[in-house]
């Protein structure tokens, strides 16, 4: 029941945002500016996204050897697209995370594999905040002065929050207030989770946020490729500024951030002149990159699904 009502929350708060965008603004507009769109852009912007599933993987594997596990890098590649395959497709809490978690424990520890998708995704969120911080100074002269003041607040909570969980002291401090039923449950796998966050060790969390560092320029290229696409020349930079606070809205109850982003665009992108039609134009068109994307992952988890029932098939003699 609770996942059939977080679902309905996401949709609700989708298709709120999207009312509202599309009655305050030019619906028809919109359309014509996405129609135009460059398709050799396009397609660069696809082949971004795709390329990054490859890199956030071997992310994965960095930390999965600070821990002491092994699952190869080909099958880690498999799990990042079958769980963007599932975060495109499944607007509930099951998540592509959730799967990759649910995947990766039948090769590993379920608390090691819980513990290092959990450390992937914060240092690629903590890496986004460090380099937008780092544009900081580079933004345009007319870069709206409380988006500034949004960029420093919002990037520098995440950043110290973020090292603050990956010391390690904060998580064992709450699972010491945890009641011991909930300590002890799943076979103790909360406590095999704050151990996994804390055994990683920071010379491999090092090296994810180095690997973090590319993805995320990476992304902000493949909103700068969808930009080209419909025809904006905003600078690289003004994306490293503003990507971080549209990424942040996937953490909002909603379907990929649909209906957010588009509500949050007209501010975001007005210091870059666009108008408030042209900047939901972008977002959609980098909803559709993303989203299309995820369809890779449903032949791969067709054919890894088949895979491995093949190999665990019993063998029946012949007669």
């Amino acid at each position: 029941m609770r996942k059939h009502w977080s679902t309905l929350l996401k949709l609700a708060v989708t298709i709120l945002g999207l009312g509202i965008v599309l009655t305050r603004f030019d619906p028809e507009l919109i359309g014509l500016i996405l129609v135009q769109a460059n398709w050799a852009w396009v397609l660069v912007g696809f082949l971004l996204v795709n390329f990054s599933l490859v890199l956030r993987a071997y992310r994965w594997l960095i930390l999965l050897r600070g821990l002491h596990a092994s699952i190869p890098f080909r099958r880690l590649v498999e799990l990042y697209f079958v769980g963007n395959f599932f975060n495109t497709f499944l607007p509930s809490g099951f998540g592509g995370d959730v799967v990759r978690i649910v995947e990766a424990s039948r090769e590993v520890d379920p608390g090691v594999a819980a513990g290092s998708v959990i450390v992937d995704r914060m240092t690629g969120l903590m890496m986004l905040f460090a380099l937008a911080l780092a544009a900081l100074p580079f933004r345009p002269a007319d870069f709206p002065q409380e988006l500034f003041w949004v960029v420093v607040i919002v990037c520098g909570v995440g950043l110290i929050g973020g090292f603050v969980l990956l010391e390690g002291s904060f998580l064992r401090l709450i699972t010491r207030w945890l009641p011991a039923k909930i300590a002890a449950a799943g076979n103790g796998f909360i406590d095999k989770f704050t151990r996994a966050v804390d055994e990683c060790g920071w010379r491999a969390i090092g090296g994810a946020m180095l690997v973090s560092i590319l993805f995320n320029l990476i992304q902000a290229a493949w909103w700068k490729a969808a930009g080209l696409a419909l025809g904006f020349d905003i600078p690289y930079t003004y994306y490293l500024l503003v990507v971080p606070i549209l990424s942040l809205t996937l953490l909002l109850p909603s379907i990929g951030g649909l209906g957010v982003r588009e509500f949050a665009a007209p501010l975001l992108f007005s210091g870059a002149g666009l108008s408030p039609e042209q900047a939901i134009a972008l977002t959609l068109l980098v909803f559709a990159l993303e989203r299309f994307s995820g369809i890779l992952g449903g032949p791969v988890y067709i054919y890894t699904t088949l895979r491995d029932r093949n190999k665990h098939k019993p063998i029946v003699p012949s007669s």
